[in-house]
């Protein structure tokens, strides 16, 4: 059996109910995600990532595929919303940083993956002192079971943002487009690999498709996502003061 773990992961086992588990303590921030400049998003999050966050749909595979991702900073290992060793306060952190150490992996029998995921703890974190997930006679704590229910729940709208983007792909909404700052300090900035919907495309859809972004609830999400571009002077107004920071 091959497990491939997701990104930021090192390497993950399965979970088995008499294995104790450190987890993440209060406002603690897996080592990964403290110098990633974005991260996934799943379908229900737009809400909550609009407000603090641009989300872009971005592709690591020329196009064939996309992915809605929240900005987290304005170039490579930049986390703007990471400081004095947590997330900033009363912003909200995606579900990929909460739900770890644990996640739902995809797993290869024989070289062929397999339809459904399995529940993997990452193997740093399955520690003698941690704490149990079952009780003696295998029955889950209460604990582990809204770790289950984040887990499986974000895993199901996870799929559910890969179907948006395959469809806003699949009608030609996806452009990509460049954010560009000039500093009064000197210097510029240029951020590419982005795509973002189309707004004047978005009127040439026929009534078909409407019809299913409609049905899909996908509109809504469309323009949180794009009312959510503004927040990249959120992004240059915190990078503007992290560099006073260190200079003072």
């Amino acid at each position: 059996m091959q497990i491939n773990p997701p990104f930021g992961y090192k390497e993950v086992v399965p979970l088995h109910k008499n294995q104790k588990v450190r987890l993440l303590a209060q406002g603690e921030v897996p080592e990964f995600a403290r110098k990633l400049n974005a991260i996934p998003i799943s379908l229900t999050e737009f809400a909550l990532a609009a407000r603090h966050y641009p989300i872009v749909f971005s592709t690591g595979d020329n196009g064939k595929s996309f992915a809605a991702v929240a900005v987290l900073g304005l170039s490579a290992g930049e986390n703007l919303f990471f400081s004095a060793n947590a997330w900033q306060e009363k912003v909200y952190v995606p579900a990929y940083v909460r739900r770890f150490p644990f996640c739902m992996a995809k797993v290869k029998l024989d070289q062929v993956e397999q339809q459904d995921r399995l529940i993997c703890v990452e193997q740093t974190h399955v520690d003698d002192a941690g704490e149990p997930m079952f009780d003696g006679n295998g029955q889950p704590l209460q604990k582990w079971q809204t770790i289950e229910r984040l887990l499986t729940e974000y895993e199901a709208d996870l799929e559910r943002s890969r179907e948006m983007c395959s469809i806003l792909a699949d009608y030609g909404l996806l452009e990509g487009f460049t954010m560009q700052a000039n500093f009064n300090q000197g210097g510029a900035l240029h951020l590419t690999g982005m795509h973002r919907v189309d707004e004047k495309k978005l009127d040439s859809l026929n009534a078909s498709q409407i019809k299913n972004l409609m049905r899909k609830g996908l509109f809504g999400r469309i323009y949180l996502h794009l009312l959510s571009l503004d927040n990249f002077n959120v992004l240059l107004e915190r990078r503007g003061v992290a560099a006073r920071q260190a200079a003072a």
